[in-house]
């Protein structure tokens, strides 16, 4: 029993310390953001995008490759066995991204609403879409790292089946869809997917992605994701709870 509890009270220790961490991290994302803003948004954020110096954008592609380093070592560093540490990188993303949007609104009162548009991130192409939508991302991604630790911390083998695989990375597939897909329609309105990504046409492309307004989000995409990762948690959590490592 002394076992047990010993388990539960370093689970929540550890959720604890990750959670700070994750937090921290948003904080610092967002006052990066408020300082981006001050500088090129003064009048503040809105669609098309304006200009950036070349060095600065890829400085800002560095620093997202960054961010996610830094939450994945904390995730390897509160990992204990095997299996987890993509568990606790996911829940210390989701954390990281609801509360950057958190501070961003307590700081400069933005976003206006959840409906509100955002660029997400810069790799492969622009990421855009609601902020809605990675808040609910992030919600799920909580729902999956907490049963994959709980079970874990239990002593069970927590590692995914092929079919729990399949269903995750198909709805990574159409989650990146309907994040990309205004973007890209966009893009490929005036250029070929060899010219979007060719080094010889970037200031041309780039010129012209600084012209973008986000159009649509596809909710279909996006909600499709979300069925499979929540059909994904509960044939997981299912299987763990009768003991079928």
């Amino acid at each position: 029993m002394n076992d047990n509890k010993g388990q539960k009270n370093s689970m929540i220790r550890t959720i604890a310390w990750v959670s700070f961490y994750a937090l921290a991290m948003a904080f610092l994302e967002s006052s990066v953001v408020v300082y981006l803003r001050e500088l090129y948004y003064p009048d503040g954020f809105d669609f098309p995008l304006r200009a950036i110096d070349p060095d600065l954008a890829v400085t800002e592609i560095i620093r997202e490759a960054a961010t996610l380093i830094m939450l994945f070592s904390v995730a390897m560093l509160a990992s204990r066995r095997r299996g987890e540490a993509v568990a606790w990188f996911i829940y210390a993303f989701a954390i990281w991204d609801i509360f950057y949007y958190v501070f961003l609104w307590l700081i400069l009162g933005w976003p206006s609403s959840l409906l509100t548009w955002d660029l997400l991130f810069l790799i492969p192409l622009a990421w855009t879409g609601p902020v809605l939508a990675p808040v609910i991302n992030s919600l799920t991604m909580i729902m999956m790292a907490l049963p994959v630790i709980y079970f874990s911390r239990h002593g069970l083998r927590v590692n995914f089946k092929v079919h729990e695989w399949l269903l995750i990375v198909a709805g990574c597939l159409f989650t990146l869809a309907a994040y990309m897909m205004d973007y890209t329609i966009f893009l490929s309105g005036k250029f070929s997917l060899g010219e979007i990504f060719s080094l010889t046409n970037s200031r041309e492309v780039m010129a012209y992605a600084e012209t973008y307004v986000p159009v649509s989000f596809n909710w279909y995409l996006f909600a499709a994701g979300e069925m499979l990762f929540l059909a994904m948690i509960a044939l997981y959590v299912r299987r763990l709870r009768a003991g079928k490592a």
